[in-house]
């Protein structure tokens, strides 16, 4: 039985109309693919000026003759009651709603039409395809967070059996959680991870120490997905190398869905479906392929709720391979929020830290996990989980690196922990600033 199909139909969800629109949109030709976005842009601006009173007061309706005049949408905004930010033609009966992490620092509460969700699902199932993943029939191992509360762990749970979906908890990653996470994939048939990329590392590390491949204890393994966090090329190599599956990039956001997926020659393949991706300047210019700037999206089925040029927060550039039927993502640099300012006014991306501190800690091997936070202008905190505390030797270097990398005169403090503080969710943010 097609149980995911069977999932979302009995939630009146219309996967088979999504489906067949979706093989529809697929197959119009490239020269005609710029018409097709032109009117389904200008139909969600209409639908949402004639439906929405908070998208018309917050586009100041005059009409508009340029789509880099609609004005772009931050999460910030957003940040109203539900109901006073939904279409007059839905409530919250009618329409899907969800709610985001809130890894951004602005989480919200969204809806999206049922056809909408259905489309988003339509897209993820497609592009599963490309790896023979089949929503329907295929087994996940999912490396996610799960709600704590009884009603909400109870209903997660009750979606992942009917999804196929098994949950591996990762509010508790200590060795003998994992020992018993290997347990489960020696006595079951996965035919994939699906999950965050600091959980899927973490276990990837413990089975390179206990000198094992999860394939060979779990042949029916094919494929590891892996999305959230970033991913680093050394992880990469790592996840593989213990897994003995390729790892497979996905970039999502639960208010837009599937944006990117990495297809079999290690291109992102931007979802052009259902979304427009744009990437603009700090004065909201398009910007042209090849050059990095602020990811915004239009999700163009969207009429419950509007996500119209929306500024999701991240940073990243579009191949000058692309084309408005294919585009490729080409790099996805991290977080608009994730940087660092530093004394003398340099500002640099936090993640600037990560890469310099990671490849020192990585040859020693004895570090499982670490963030950075600036707690001060001058001032970062490396927190990490490991055997044994850095040496000072260790420090030494890393110290240097900041200081050639970064900037000079820094304060870096190192605190070794059991455990690093993850968000409800369950992901790991890697670089926080606390200065406002």
């Amino acid at each position: 039985m097609d149980w995911f199909k069977l999932s979302l139909q009995l939630n009146k969800f219309p996967i088979k109309r999504a489906q067949s629109t979706l093989e529809k949109i697929q197959n119009i030709p490239e020269e005609h693919y710029a018409e097709f976005q032109r009117k389904r842009r200008n139909a969600i601006i209409d639908y949402h000026i004639q439906h929405n009173n908070f998208y018309r007061e917050f586009f100041n309706w005059e009409g508009f003759d340029d789509w880099k005049h609609v004005p772009i949408m931050k999460k910030a905004d957003l940040q109203h009651p539900l109901k006073e930010r939904l279409s007059s033609t839905y409530n919250t009966k009618t329409a899907y709603i969800g709610k985001t992490s809130g890894s951004s620092g602005h989480p919200f509460i969204f809806a999206k039409n049922r056809f909408a969700h259905a489309l988003s699902w339509a897209g993820f199932q497609d592009r599963y395809s490309w790896y023979d993943i089949d929503l329907n029939k295929s087994l996940q191992a999912r490396f996610y967070g799960i709600p704590l509360d009884f009603y909400g762990n109870i209903q997660e749970r009750l979606k992942d059996r009917i999804s196929l979906r098994r949950r591996f908890n990762i509010f508790d990653l200590s060795e003998q959680k994992m020992e018993i996470f290997l347990e489960r994939f020696k006595k079951s048939d996965f035919n994939y991870l699906n999950g965050y990329t600091s959980a899927i590392v973490l276990f990837a590390r413990f089975l390179k120490d206990k000198g094992i491949v999860l394939k060979e204890l779990c042949p029916s393994l094919n494929i590891c997905i892996v999305t959230s966090e970033r991913l680093f090329e050394k992880d990469k190599q790592l996840i593989e190398a213990a897994l003995g599956v390729p790892v497979i990039n996905e970039y999502g956001a639960s208010e837009v869905g599937l944006i990117a997926f990495e297809d079999a020659e290690n291109h992102w393949i931007v979802n052009s479906e259902d979304l427009y991706i744009e990437i603009l300047d700090e004065n909201d210019n398009i910007l042209p392929y090849g050059e990095e700037g602020r990811v915004v999206i239009t999700s163009l089925y969207n009429k419950a709720h509007p996500m119209i040029r929306y500024d999701i927060g991240d940073i990243g550039s579009l191949s000058k391979k692309s084309t408005l039927k294919k585009p490729i993502l080409e790099k996805l640099i991290g977080r608009t929020n994730d940087i660092a300012r530093l004394p003398d006014g340099k500002v640099v991306p936090g993640l600037t830290f990560y890469y310099v501190t990671k490849t020192i800690i990585e040859d020693n091997g004895n570090i499982k996990e670490f963030v950075i936070i600036q707690t001060e202008i001058d001032e970062f905190q490396i927190e990490y989980v490991s055997e044994h505390e850095l040496t000072s030797d260790q420090k030494s270097k890393i110290l240097d690196a900041v200081g050639i990398y970064v900037g000079e005169n820094l304060k870096i403090g190192f605190e070794r922990k059991d455990i690093l503080k993850r968000s409800q969710s369950g992901k790991l943010k890697q670089f926080t600033s606390q200065l406002q």
